[in-house]
């Protein structure tokens, strides 16, 4: 033992004229003097530089590094040593000890004066070259302390407190060392540039080679990061070669290619997979190269380890042997650790850049989809394209590569076997080779899962895209109960085939874990039969080194092959939508720029036939013949059903072409019968991707009556119009439509039915200033009921049957009698039942007629507006929440709470402790029993063999536990996100985008399904494991705990540093996940509009924008997720490269072969154990996100309940149907203006009631409140004297009848769409149908009542879909029946017919109409006239018509509009 190592001043002076005398290079006095003068000549270095510096006054560079709190710590601690070697100093001079004439009292005041020159190092940081001189001073002062310390621990084994004190502190002077050139700190980051990108002008060519192989490029994002949450504009875009456009030009090259080859050769091989391999195979052969680099540096390390207890075996150690294993030890490490961070990052980045390309390729296929491809796949299973498959990809080529090192692995850990033990091996192959086997069947059945839940959750997300797109009829309707339980009921499908794949990965799991307890007993055992090698501490621990690293690819190769079972499946659903019908480009179908110039006719089609689908038994059009001129106005009219619509898609190329050919010269402007809005402000909608021109844009909105609109809104064109323009009324989005349109200035417009949605004097507006004024110069083909406007157009096309049976101008088809003249006879009919109501309003109407802008003196849009009812003071659709900084552990507390999961959370833990301390005992029986020769081979091996199978039992639970931990969790949340949904108010629908709904209930849920229970069991079996495996490694060398705690508490801090940047990371890219969605489902429900402009291009391009900044959150979460595991890795190698020289240096015979192996055996998994524990836990980190993100719609305000036991009406109310409305007051949010400003009335029962008021004045909002979608800010609303607002809300919409302004149908049948709930007979059905002018048109279809309706009714016209709406209020009969612009898109005639049958059927119910069209009000018994939210005109229309009134206005408005077509009608006939 080292005698000096007594006394505390032995150990702080230590140095004697004796030592200098006696000057020996070994002796550790003489180098604890070395290390004295380096201090000292770094010492004088600073003091004369800082003293130059003083001299000559240099400005300090930087005066704010090194003030940190581990500065100020680091300083306190050096100044605490400073002070007690000043101390023991100065008592050695006083008291004139023993020590005194040694001057080692000299020796304690230098090292004080070195310590306290530390401290001042520490606080002074003043200037560059200041850092540098202490980054070498504390470097190489703490590198010779430490090679100091260890001699002295392996020479004596023992090592003086005061020195293991000062050891740490040298290792913060070098963590201090590093911060000040910039690792490991934040750094200052102007106020002017924190917006943007930080890396925006770094290419891959300018990166260093250092800083790509050890990722230090991202070190500025990461500081950044630390230094406050990341935002969107800070994080840095892509290098061109990982952009979306590039990965798909790439891409679409290799197939055009392979699709030319397959129609030459007729192959019928997977496109989309060979497309994707041609473009990434030379990447992949460079991941193939580090995957197998890495694979052969991790086989090393049995053999490693059987070098080492080889080594400690012999009689005579040579230390250069011991020394050269350990470089060994440590370059095999090095070339791991490197080449598996670069295989994992460059396999995501190939990965990021299948999945872009595929997206892509996706969106651009949904562009060109034709008609009968487009009904075979929904707008939610094209999102799901894009949301599951293309996103699978972005593992894919990891999971690839993983399955065949993990093969290869195998294969050479088998080879490492057979050299250690020989032919004992052989035995082991066996129950090898019967687990491979096992895997195929195990791959197969979950191969079938995983199918089957695919589908399962196709199915579902279709199902919940519809319902959330349909939400306001479901509500209206009180269907919330039936199509929950429909949800519920797809996702129940979908919970049972999750829990059979989850469960058969726990039953997997015994399987693979019994699988090395097996082959190694079976190894033993034939290394004991064949004696082909020793049963000692070379043989065993080599073989049970081997079999750990062969037990992570016998687990990853069942995972492997299920996930590239999904890849395969993903593979085939891509290039099964890929390969669909596009849109006809025939050669005969020409649309181009020329203008008259180039031929008589601007559109042609000769011998036309088109159909929609091939199922129906006759064409949709027949027999087309039309040629419209240059600048004519054609209308085409017709009964519903008649193909008006069709006819212009015929112009559009939207429908399939029989035969014939179609002509048409310039270019096209849109507008569809059905709106559709993007998300985004007024200007955005109207401008369309044009440049802005002042004077083109007002003049169109003022064409198109928007101006007064816009001024009322307080956000003016710049107001947000929110998804599918939930926040507009249907009159608004039709004229931004059509304001869309004049803007921008095509040759040709095609408009479908644009003034169904607005009331007469609009109409009349638009007609004459939109469409005759502003349009003069082009040709216009309008489709219209509105009979008045006919007289004023060029030419007529009236249309039955498909057919165009009557063309020509007014006069001459007036004069031909047939379909034209019954169309203009039933409008006649209506004009003379108004005329009669209005014999005593001539000289008004005349006023009016003359002078029709004065009618604007009565708008309702002067003050508030439902139009604005979301905008407040706000926009309506705001940015997504998320969550910022850290949470810490509340979201995993709510993942336990949430679904009751504590006690299987503490019996998931138990079996890992229980799996984890079986294993340790395991291998110390090992250790132990081979040096007790009393043990015999077969107590050895049984003894090992009965804890091994204790471990499997252990960790097959701890899998149980996972995977039901994990179902009762998503059962759980989507129980309650289900609930939250479905019981939210209107306003959440119409100020949340659904694709933010459904990024949740798609990713969201596929995450909190597969990978958060995994990811909690796996953290908590690696922090175990770890903790374990340190307390191994520390019962045989117990000095590895000084750098095993010192590199845990630096990976803990790096960790902490790491997740700053990489929560926010996550979190941002789980807000760019839906934009993507929704712009997806927005084209598709859009896509015939977005070719009808021709802005494919630019839809394209902004796609891809979006497309580029979800994979920028993808790439550089990978970057930061290999940048710390590459960190904590080395930190991690530190601990076990210090185990190694440990073993090396102990003396001979201080441990036995054993404990030497068991130690080593450990210390070698030691960095797979971190890795795996880090990965896990990062990922865990950003998976719980998805928790927080579905909880935020867990606890959105719910709307009143459905039924309030308490307050239940009695079963036959309301019995009369008599409303009071009293005082009402309306606002949608507590802070906004008053919709509605007080309304008093009372609706008498069995009364028709007819309310009118301009676009926006406040109709459909006092709709909403009678069927209490939005609750009365005072007031209140009578139903025969109960109060609607006490009661359930299904109790009252139930007893409600509404046929809302949007008609909605649903995927399914004729039956369920009219009866949801299955309440009625088919007879009962088929009188509805009767009723409602349908009957003839389903008695034609093959299936009849069960005929096939497609998502949102596509494959029926929006005529038709309305009278599905009223054939569902028929049926139900309610008392109160509320008609929302409920006949807006169907002729005239028929609108007489349906007005006849609803006084027929409801003569003795309380009727409320909300119409534009006069005729449909005038014969209500009481008519109500809003404006600006206020009640201005309540009374019978007689009365109402004898004063100069608001109502009297309208009708002569309306009356004026069609008088000259009327009297035109009455002339020819006549003549």
């Amino acid at each position: 033992m080292y005698s000096d190592c007594i006394t505390f001043t032995e150990y702080t002076g230590n140095i004697s004229h004796i030592c200098f005398r006696d000057f020996d290079f070994t002796s550790v006095c003489s180098q604890r003097a070395i290390i004295d003068v380096v201090n000292l000549l770094f010492l004088s270095v600073f003091c004369f530089s800082l003293f130059i510096s003083w001299i000559r006054k240099i400005p300090p560079s930087d005066s704010n590094c090194g003030k940190g709190w581990i500065f100020k710590v680091g300083s306190l601690c050096c100044a605490f040593i400073s002070i007690t070697y000043f101390s023991n100093g100065l008592w050695n001079f006083i008291a004139k000890t023993g020590e005194f004439h040694t001057l080692n009292w000299l020796i304690s005041i230098i090292r004080g004066l070195i310590w306290i020159s530390l401290t001042i190092s520490l606080l002074i940081q003043r200037y560059k070259w200041m850092k540098i001189l202490n980054f070498i001073w504390w470097v190489f002062s703490c590198t010779l302390v430490s090679a100091l310390n260890i001699e002295i621990m392996f020479k004596h084994q023992t090592l003086h407190y005061f020195y293991i004190v000062q050891w740490p502190l040298h290792l913060l002077l070098v963590f201090c060392a590093f911060q000040n050139l910039g690792y490991f700190v934040s750094q200052h980051i102007s106020e002017t540039t924190i917006y943007e990108p930080l890396l925006v002008q770094e290419t891959e060519s300018s990166r260093t080679f250092l800083s790509k192989l050890t990722f230090s490029w991202i070190n500025p994002l990461l500081s950044f990061g630390y230094l406050r949450p990341l935002a969107l504009e800070d994080i840095p875009s892509l290098v061109p070669e990982d952009e979306s456009h590039s990965v798909y030009q790439k891409f679409t090259h290799a197939w055009d290619l392979l699709l030319r080859e397959r129609n030459m050769m007729s192959n019928t091989k997977n496109l989309v997979l060979w497309s994707i391999v041609k473009n990434h195979l030379k990447d992949n052969l460079i991941i193939a190269t580090l995957a197998f680099l890495r694979t052969i540096s991790l086989v090393l390390s049995p053999l490693i380890l059987y070098a080492f207890v080889n080594y400690t075996n012999h009689s005579e150690q040579n230390m250069k042997d011991g020394l050269c294993i350990v470089g060994f030890l440590i370059i095999s490490k090095l070339v791991e650790s490197l080449s598996q961070r670069h295989w994992f990052f460059n396999a995501r980045r190939s990965g990021m850049r299948m999945r872009s390309a595929l997206m892509v390729a996706v969106y651009k296929k949904q562009l060109k989809l034709s008609s009968l491809a487009k009904r075979r796949h929904s707008t939610g299973e094209i999102v799901n394209y894009i949301a599951v498959d293309a996103y699978r990809m972005g593992e894919f080529p990891w999971w690839f590569h993983s399955t065949w090192t993990s093969a290869l692995q195998i294969l050479l850990g088998v080879g490492v076997l057979f050299s250690v033990v020989g032919l004992g091996a052989l035995p082991g192959l066996v129950p090898l080779l019967i687990c491979g086997l096992l895997n195929v069947p195990f791959a197969k059945v979950l191969q079938k899962c995983q199918t089957e839940f695919m589908t399962a959750q196709d199915e579902r997300l279709r199902a919940t895209s519809e319902i959330l797109n349909s939400m306001k009829i479901i509500k209206l309707q009180s269907w919330e109960d039936k199509f929950k339980n429909l949800v519920e009921s797809l996702r129940h499908k979908e919970v049972e085939c999750l829990g059979e794949a989850q469960f058969k990965k726990a039953h997997g799991t015994f399987m693979y874990w019994m699988t090395p307890a097996i082959i190694s007993s079976v190894i033993f055992l034939g290394c004991a039969i064949f004696q082909s090698a020793p049963l000692n501490a070379e043989t065993i621990f080599t073989v049970l080194a081997t079999l750990r690293i062969m037990a992570e690819p016998v687990r990853v190769i069942p995972e492997a092959l299920s996930v590239m079972i999904q890849v395969k499946v993903s593979f085939d659903r891509l290039n099964t939508f890929l390969l669909e019908d596009e849109i006809q480009n025939d050669d005969d179908h020409v649309i181009g720029n020329e203008i008259q110039n180039s031929a008589n006719n601007s559109i042609e089609i000769h011998a036309g036939n088109f159909s929609w689908g091939q199922e129906l038994l006759s064409p949709t059009l027949r027999d087309v013949n039309l040629e419209i001129k240059w600048r004519q106005k054609v209308a085409v009219c017709g009964p519903v059903g008649a193909g008006k619509s069709s006819l212009l898609c015929t112009i559009l190329r939207e429908i399939p072409k029989i035969s014939g050919s179609v002509s048409v010269g310039g270019t096209l402007a849109y507008v569809s019968q059905t709106s559709w809005i993007q998300s985004g402000t007024i200007r955005d909608n109207i401008l369309y991707g044009k440049p802005m021109d002042i004077t083109r844009y007002k003049n169109a909105i003022r064409v198109c009556a928007l101006d007064k609109d816009i001024n009322c809104f307080i956000h003016g064109d710049l107001t947000e119009i929110g998804q599918r323009g939930v926040n507009m009324s249907g009159g608004q989005k039709q004229r931004i439509q059509l304001a869309r349109a004049v803007y921008n200035d095509a040759d040709i417009y095609l408009l479908d039915d644009p003034f169904s949605a607005v009331d007469a004097h609009t109409a009349t507006v638009l007609f004459h200033d939109c469409v005759m004024t502003a349009l003069r110069e082009k040709t216009v083909i309008l489709v219209t009921h509105q009979v008045e406007f006919l007289s004023e157009v060029d030419k007529i096309l009236v249309m039955e049957g498909g057919k165009i049976t009557q063309s020509g101008g007014y006069e001459d088809l007036l004069t031909t009698g047939t379909a034209f003249e019954q169309l203009v006879n039933a409008h006649r009919d209506v004009i003379n039942g108004v005329d009669q109501s209005n014999e005593n309003q001539v000289e008004p109407e005349k006023t009016d007629s003359d002078q029709p802008e004065e009618s604007h003196g009565f708008h309702p849009m002067k003050d508030e507006s439902e139009a604005e009812i979301s905008t407040k003071r706000q926009q309506l659709t705001q940015e997504e929440e998320k969550e910022i900084g850290d949470v810490g552990l509340q979201p995993f507390w709510d993942y336990i709470f949430i679904s009751k999961g504590s006690l299987v959370l503490t019996l998931m833990l138990l079996s890992q402790l229980a799996f984890v301390a079986l294993q340790a005992a395991s291998t110390f029986w090992l250790a132990l029993a081979i040096e007790i020769p009393k043990v015999t081979s077969a107590i050895l091996i049984g003894v090992y063999t009965t804890l091994s199978f204790l471990c499997v039992v252990s960790v097959y639970l701890r899998a149980f536990c996972a995977a039901y931990l994990g179902l009762k969790a998503s059962k759980a949340f989507f129980s309650c996100f289900t609930n939250a949904i479905f019981n939210a108010p209107m306003l959440f629908f119409d100020s949340t985008p659904v694709g933010r709904i459904l990024t949740r209930a798609s990713s969201d849920f596929s995450i909190l399904d597969f990978d958060i229970p995994f990811s909690i069991n796996f953290v908590a079996a690696g922090g175990i494991e770890l903790l374990t495996m340190i307390g191994i490694m520390a019962s045989v060398t117990w000095q590895v705990l000084i750098v095993a705690i010192l590199a845990m508490v630096a990976s803990i801090y790096i960790l902490s540093y790491y997740q700053s940047s990489a929560r926010e990371l996550i979190r941002i890219n789980g807000t760019t996940k839906a934009p993507i969605m929704n712009f997806t489902a927005e084209t598709s429900l859009g896509v015939v509009t977005v070719r009808a402009f021709n802005m494919v291009d630019r839809f394209f391009q902004s796609y891809l924008k979006i497309v580029d900044t979800d994979a920028t959150l993808f790439f550089h979460s990978n970057a930061a997720m290999e940048w710390i595991v590459l960190r904590i890795e080395g930190l991690q190698n530190l601990t076990l490269f210090t185990a190694a020289f440990l073993l090396v240096l102990l003396p001979k015979g201080h441990l036995t072969p054993g404990l030497v192996g068991l130690s080593l055996s450990y210390a070698l998994t030691l960095t797979q154990t971190q890795i795996f524990l880090t990965r896990w836990f990062c990922s865990l980190s950003n998976h719980i996100i998805s928790v927080e993100r579905i909880k935020q719609f867990i606890h959105i305000p719910a709307e009143p309940p459905s039924i309030v036991e308490t307050k239940r009406p009695p079963s036959s109310w309301p019995s009369k149907g008599r409303i009071d409305l009293q005082a009402l007051k309306i606002r949608y949010s507590p802070n906004a203006p008053l919709v509605l400003k007080g309304i008093t009335c009372t609706l008498k029962q069995g009364n028709r009631v007819g309310v009118v008021g301009r676009t926006g004045s406040g109709k459909t909002t006092l709709i909403s409140a009678l069927f209490r979608l939005v609750e009365p800010a005072s007031g209140n609303i009578l139903i025969d004297d109960l109060n609607i607002c006490s009661m359930g809300l299904k109790d009252l919409r139930m007893k409600l009848s509404i046929i809302p302004q949007e008609p909605t149908l649903f995927r399914g049948s004729v039956r369920t769409n009219l009866d949801p709930l299955g309440l009625y007979t088919d007879d009962e059905i088929w009188k509805a149908l009767e009723k409602c002018q349908l009957k003839a048109t389903v008695s034609n279809l093959p299936k009849l009542l069960d005929s096939s309706v497609s998502d949102e009714g596509e494959n029926w016209s929006v005529g038709q879909r309305q009278l599905f709406c009223l054939g569902r209020v028929v049926l139900k009969r309610n008392k109160i029946l509320v008609l929302d612009e409920a006949t807006a898109s169907i002729d005239s005639a028929t609108d007489s017919i349906l007005q006849r049958v609803i006084r027929q059927e409801f003569a003795e119910c309380t009727v409320i109409t909300v119409a534009h069209r006069v005729p449909t009000v005038i014969d209500s018994n009481m008519i109500m006239v809003l404006s600006y939210g206020e009640l201005v005109e309540y009374d019978e229309p007689s009365k109402l018509m004898e004063t100069n009134s608001s109502f009297s206005k309208l009708v002569a408005e309306y009356w004026s509009s069609c008088r000259r077509n009327s009297s035109q009608n009455i002339s020819k006939q006549q003549h």
